[in-house]
């Protein structure tokens, strides 16, 4: 099983970036895809973004692409997201997640490890 601990999270104002980072642990080797998914209060976790194990392909929600970039040092066993030009509809708790396949990636229940959160909050 891998564990995944996300860290970077904070109070920011609209316009500011952030950087969260994910620390995978335990069998790391069954870490292909790996990505984040946020959730709102009274909202559901949705897809934020995914990156496949050599990290050569990514892919986004339209609600972040462009303004937000996935990435991962597989010599760290971490996984990154930076997030720029932050909106106060950004506001939500992050986490990082692992699954095996990419084409599942995108919902839920595709998902094998979950990270314990990371509240990003952004005001206006």
């Amino acid at each position: 099983q891998v564990q995944l601990v996300e860290s970077g999270g904070g109070l920011v104002q609209a316009g500011d970036s952030l950087k969260l980072s994910c620390a995978a642990s335990g069998r790391t080797s069954s870490t292909s895809i790996m990505g984040w998914f946020r959730q709102a209060p009274g909202k559901e976790r949705d897809f934020v973004a995914r990156i496949n194990r050599s990290g050569d392909s990514t892919n986004y929600s339209d609600s972040v692409k462009g303004r937000f970039t996935i990435s991962r040092d597989n010599a760290k066993n971490t996984v990154y997201l930076q997030m720029n030009s932050l909106k106060p509809e950004d506001t939500a708790i992050y986490y990082c997640a692992a699954g095996p396949a990419w084409s599942t990636f995108t919902s839920k229940l595709g998902i094998a490890s979950w990270g314990q959160g990371t509240q990003v909050t952004v005001s206006s």
